[in-house]
């Protein structure tokens, strides 16, 4: 590692180690200025920060021209475009904010991710997020197994090109954002920074995205730390990052708020070392930068004002399920891309109500009384449904309910 360069991994795993927890925000901007000003606060908010830079539409899709245009006719984006900025613009915006106390992360939500890679590590950064079934599965048609060749070649990219220094974070907690029992998305999350790591990556974090009940939560939280030691090559750096809850948000500020401080609780007690946030206007429209930093420092407050540890939660399978499905997929080939191709194939892989064209379709789930997620149907795949007489059937009526669930809750 070259002096004064940032390795993000490490920055995390030395906040952790202090007892601190590293809050993100999930902000992009096409205008520099407004960028600029986003990372600054970002950086100089009441928390401990990392910095992020997402991705606009049209780079996540690859339609850098039409990105080059809507700049050139100083059109709004919902994002920064990377790969249609010079490299020494990029370099600019960063110059003076990144550095050994700050590091910077791109998200971008592309199944074809290298132009993003080879852009990103022009402008010296070194840091990611995404994977080969959660960048693929839940944002298009694109067919898996041309993702899981483009995402070997970015991963095989950014570790050539940030040597030593190179982490991904696999989106793979987060599938639909709702509505995906724990086990499945503790599995992919694994599977995701297995990936990574036979792909040269020697820097991963894990993702988990707050669902419908804390203790469910911290099981799976729980699950996923253990299965990392378990699975992922001794020297490989890894820690858990926990998503504030990704399907529809509360349209209150006030239920906003309660949302975002349970998930910076949970990330406490389950042990996760990293917290992307939420802010009050997700129900309604893109976040200024004012109320991201708000965010920032309400998750800081209330993680500082947290217990660490507290009671174990329940076993109620999280990790045997989720085990199952990542030896299923491991015994199908030594080649892992190959692997998780022919999982999905097969259907031993199946996330509920995910509609792209290689997903079985199969399995269904639904919220049982006590705000637990439950599979109601898991087709092919090697686990266990409830059994019929406790599961409802789930009408267009029951899933819209379903869906608003979290939202109501916090809300009243």
């Amino acid at each position: 590692m070259s002096a004064g360069q940032v390795s993000f991994g490490r920055f995390v795993a030395d906040c952790a180690a202090a007892g601190r927890l590293v809050v993100q925000p999930r902000m992009g901007f096409g205008d520099l200025r407004r960028m600029r000003a986003g990372l600054e606060r970002t950086r100089f908010a009441a928390a401990t920060t990392v910095g992020t830079v997402t991705i606009d539409s049209y780079t996540r899709v690859g339609a850098h021209a039409a990105a080059r245009r809507a700049l050139a006719e100083g059109t709004a984006l919902n994002g920064y475009p990377i790969v249609a900025y010079p490299q020494e613009t990029t370099r600019a915006l960063l110059d003076g904010v990144r550095d050994d106390t700050f590091p910077v992360q791109v998200r971008h939500g592309s199944s074809r991710p290298e132009s993003i890679i080879r852009a990103l590590t022009a402008a010296g950064l070194d840091a990611t997020e995404g994977g080969p079934v959660s960048y693929c599965l839940p944002y298009g048609r694109t067919p898996l197994r041309e993702s899981v060749r483009h995402w070997a070649r970015g991963c095989e990219l950014l570790a050539e090109r940030a040597p030593g220094t190179a982490h991904v974070e696999s989106f793979g907690g987060c599938l639909l954002g709702q509505l995906c029992p724990p086990g499945l998305l503790v599995a992919i999350s694994l599977l995701e920074a297995l990936f990574f790591a036979r792909h040269g990556i020697g820097s991963v974090s894990l993702s988990y995205a707050q669902q419908t009940n804390p203790d469910q939560d911290a099981e799976a939280v729980r699950a996923l730390r253990r299965l990392a030691g378990e699975f992922l090559p001794a020297h490989v750096d890894r820690h858990v990052v926990l998503y504030t809850y990704m399907g529809v948000f509360p349209t209150t500020v006030g239920g906003a708020r309660r949302l975002l401080e349970a998930s910076a609780r949970l990330a406490v007690r389950a042990g996760a070392q990293r917290l992307i946030v939420k802010t009050s206007a997700e129900a309604h429209r893109i976040p200024t930068v004012e109320e991201n930093v708000r965010a920032l420092e309400t998750a800081a407050a209330t993680a500082e004002a947290t217990d660490t540890g507290g009671p174990e939660a329940p076993d109620t399978g999280v990790y045997a399920e989720a085990r199952a499905l990542v030896e299923a997929v491991l015994d199908l080939d030594v080649e892992l891309g190959r692997a998780l191709h022919a999982a999905f194939r097969r259907g031993l892989l199946d996330v509920p109500y995910c509609l792209h064209p290689d997903n079985a379709g199969q399995s269904r789930s639904w919220i049982d009384d006590s705000g637990w997620l439950r599979w109601s149907a898991v087709g092919r795949m090697p686990i266990r449904a409830a059994a019929p007489g406790d599961r409802p059937a789930m009408t267009s009526t029951r899933l819209l309910a379903a869906l608003h669930t979290v939202a109501r809750r916090y809300d009243h």
